[in-house]
């Protein structure tokens, strides 16, 4: 098995929290390094399942429909977000407010019965105490938290079309999270994500911020699902999942060849 040097490495002011590697076939775990029980919040990961919900609810038809323009009132913590975006755009730059308009576009009720049927996380979608936001903000640093082995389970079932939705679900989001990247043969599929911990007042605290790459990959009769989390010791000017899917893609064609063996 692969040593597990590789994983102990600090990039930035950062350390790897998990790393797991799951034969996505059967949900067999073939790498566990770290503390990958640790719940913390999906953040934009989380974007995978909502892509899953759209399409199987017929909110989303494909990769450029529907086409929705930014309104002022939408979250805008990127300024690349104020802008016209379909569903493809929407997954490669992130955008929170697309997101939003999904989930509240398909209610309350079915929104929490989607999560529950993924067996996501802690499926724990109130949102932040006494808000009663958990429709738009419940993934975002809020109630909704998800371990690295409870995302390889949730993404192995994904692969292997497992989950309680339409098989035109599961292509397009297949479609939607393809990664352009060196593989050795492998055809990734991923997202990151940034989100960060609560400090005792409710507010972020902006220097431990957790970073995610997740997905799975094909390679012939081999199909991987895959975690990496990270987590900062100091506030760093370059979101922590884009930190997180660069040093992962870099180890994932090794790292799933020796897994896989």
């Amino acid at each position: 098995m692969l040593g597990f040097a590789v994983f102990a490495a600090r990039a930035h002011a950062s350390e790897v929290v998990c790393t797991a590697i799951a034969n996505a076939t059967d949900g067999r775990i073939l790498l566990q390094h770290g503390d990958c029980d640790r719940r913390v919040t999906p953040a934009s990961t989380f974007k995978i399942a909502v892509s899953l919900m759209g399409f199987d609810a017929g909110l989303l038809t494909d990769v450029n429909t529907p086409a929705l323009p930014f309104r002022e009132g939408d979250v805008a913590w990127n300024p690349a977000w104020r802008k016209t975006v379909d569903p493809e755009s929407w997954i490669r730059d992130s955008v929170v407010w697309y997101s939003q308009r999904i989930t509240r576009a398909l209610g309350a009720d079915r929104f929490r019965a989607y999560v529950t049927r993924f067996g996501y996380g802690n499926a724990d979608v109130s949102g932040d105490t006494g808000q009663a936001d958990g429709l738009t903000r419940a993934w975002l640093s809020s109630s909704l938290a998800i371990s690295p082995l409870e995302q390889v389970a949730f993404l192995s079932r994904l692969a292997r079309h497992d989950l309680p939705v339409s098989e035109v679900a599961l292509a397009m989001t297949e479609t939607l999270t393809r990664i352009e990247a060196p593989s050795d043969g492998w055809a990734i599929h991923g997202k990151t994500g940034t989100g960060f911990p609560r400090n005792p007042d409710g507010s972020l605290d902006e220097a431990h911020g957790y970073g995610w790459f997740v997905g799975w990959a094909r390679r012939g009769p081999q199909t991987m699902a895959f975690a990496r989390l990270i987590q900062d010791d100091r506030r760093e000017t370059e979101p922590a999942g884009i930190r997180a899917r660069a040093a992962m893609i870099a180890e994932l064609p090794q790292v799933l060849t020796e897994a896989g063996r």
